[in-house]
């Protein structure tokens, strides 16, 4: 049987589904990583547009956007690099979108067609990395400004216990927000969305009058020939920041595209995608002018060796937002919180059979929860999420290259089945590759991830063997896009996958050679399953 006849189960999709009932807020999600039924799958580009937005709407997103402030630049320099950081993350991450409609999974899964049906794995453990760090961010920034804010109205002492009970409370209902699951998450970011967006612009009202956007930084004119240089280096790493929070979604996207009907078009799911974070801009730009401010009326708050943006925000901040903070930092870290853990909880359940969504949720909850407390306690903050989120660029963006030119080689056809193979414990099927890894894509992501850590140069934190090279400028993102996609499509031409992985239409930028694909055993395997012959390339 062919990949192109009729009957074959790649050019074949599952028949829909009878109609289901609509989903109720409180009524737990059942579904894991398995393809979602068409008669479930009624979200629209709008919803993604909402999640994706909404989960970066927040006072977390304030904090990075102060970045370029803590790293000496003025605002103008600020907003260039946050303009840089915004518009180039959203361009990386908008294609990622597309996995989930044309799949009905989410994105890790979905890698199972180019890294092989183990090599999906790499997927679980990115959005592990990236679910930790800015659930961590999003509690902690949260947790900061709940106290703050409570103590300028109400007198509350901010002593530790202070901050474990508000960075606990922030946790525990995150966490109840991902255990119900999808319709409660889109719920609680159609709330944020708005929200957040009102009390954004009330801030712009509060601190009009302390705003000046000729704040000068450090790079001055009169600045010495040491503090000079290091300009470019600060303003690539400060970019690089804010570059962070888009390409950070790129494990997640399908987790809430999947949702999406499948003949949605395309152009529509990526124009959502890249608009949710050009519409970002809002809380980065919050967060720089802000900075801005508080480098100049209260200075010891930006000092690089203890900065503390919330703390310098409230001493800044008139009476009267003292609760419009506290609110914003309630209902974002609710937001952020729960866009990072919820994906990371549906694939770990994949990844760990025994779990189901719910448990494999409730572990990396607390696994993230226990993060928080050792990085909020007992390491430097704002240096972990520096050096973490440059860490998550490096190695997060060489993979998304490989699923974006995998989906174009493929002209964007899937075997939605043989995607399922790792997920029900079998063996076989079109992805199953090299005993299911596929060292080619594998191959590209690694080699292009090391690259980067070797080309790394976060001033004053992390420099690799081969940061200086160029100048101390950062130049690890465009090293390892480059040679991800170079690399990758060079060994898919040097050695051709099976022209099976391929839908009927053939490879494009690739060669593929005729060889059998080995049938899928184990659970649930039909009891005949000859070896599909697969076509000349």
């Amino acid at each position: 049987m062919s990949p192109s006849s009729p009957s074959s189960p790649s050019s074949q999709q599952p028949a829909p589904s009878p109609a289901a009932p609509h989903q109720s807020l409180t009524e737990v999600e059942t579904y894991g990583v398995e393809r979602i039924p068409d008669a479930d799958r009624t979200a629209t580009p709008l919803d993604l547009f909402r999640v994706a937005f909404g989960g970066a709407n927040t006072f977390s997103t304030c904090v990075l956007g102060a970045f370029p402030i803590l790293f000496g630049l003025s605002f103008w320099q600020g907003l260039a690099a946050t303009l840089l950081g915004v518009v180039v993350g959203a361009l990386i991450l908008c294609p990622m979108a597309v996995f989930g409609p044309a799949n009905g999974t989410n994105n890790a899964v979905a890698s199972s067609a180019h890294l092989g049906v183990h090599g999906r794995v790499v997927g679980s453990f990115l959005s592990l990395l990236t679910a930790v760090a800015f659930f961590s961010i999003s509690v902690w920034s949260s947790g900061d400004a709940l106290v703050g804010g409570a103590h300028r109205l109400f007198g509350l002492e901010q002593s530790t216990l202070s901050y474990v009970v508000a960075y606990a409370l922030f946790a525990v209902l995150v966490l109840a927000v991902c255990v119900y699951g999808f319709r409660f998450m889109l719920f609680v970011n159609k709330i944020a969305v708005m929200s957040a967006t009102v009390l954004f612009l009330l801030g712009a009202i509060a601190f009009a009058g302390d705003f000046d956007p000729s704040y000068a930084g450090v790079f001055t004119s009169s600045a010495d020939a040491a503090t000079r240089s290091l300009f470019w280096p600060s303003f690539i790493g400060a970019a690089l920041i804010v570059l962070s929070n888009p390409v950070s979604f790129g494990a997640f996207l399908g987790d809430w595209s999947r949702y999406i009907p499948a003949n949605t078009p395309r152009r529509k799911v990526v124009g959502a995608a890249f608009l949710s974070q050009i519409a970002t801009l809002l809380p980065f730009v919050f967060g720089l002018a802000t900075a801005s401010i508080i480098a100049t009326k209260a200075p010891k708050y930006v000092d690089p060796g203890a900065p503390d943006f919330v703390g310098g925000l409230l001493a800044i901040s008139p009476g009267w937002f003292f609760l419009p903070v506290c609110l914003l930092a309630l209902i974002g870290g609710m937001s952020t919180g729960t866009t990072s853990l919820y994906g990371t909880g549906l694939d770990f359940s994949s990844v760990f059979p025994r779990l189901s969504r719910v448990q494999a949720t409730f572990l990396v909850g607390v696994l993230s929860i226990a993060f928080i407390f050792i990085g909020r306690f007992g390491l430097d903050l704002v240096q972990s999420i520096s050096t973490f989120a440059t860490m998550i660029i490096t190695c997060t963006t060489p993979w998304m290259v490989v699923m974006m030119l995998g989906f174009y080689t493929r002209r964007g056809w899937y075997d939605p089945d043989a995607l399922q193979v790792f997920n029900r414990r079998q063996r076989g099927g079109r992805y199953w590759f090299a005993h299911g890894w596929n060292w080619r894509g594998l191959t590209a992501w690694w080699v292009a991830a090391v690259v980067g850590v070797l080309f790394t140069n976060i001033p004053g934190q992390f420099v690799g063997p081969l940061g200086d090279l160029a100048n101390g400028v950062d130049i690890s993102l465009p090293l390892s896009l480059a040679v991800a996609a170079v690399l990758f499509l060079g060994l898919l031409r040097l050695f051709p996958e099976p022209r099976a992985a391929y839908g009927p239409e053939g490879a494009r930028l690739a060669r593929t050679v005729e060889v059998p694909v080995p049938p899928i055993t184990g659970p649930g395997a039909a009891t005949v399953a000859p070896a599909v012959a697969a076509e000349a390339g």
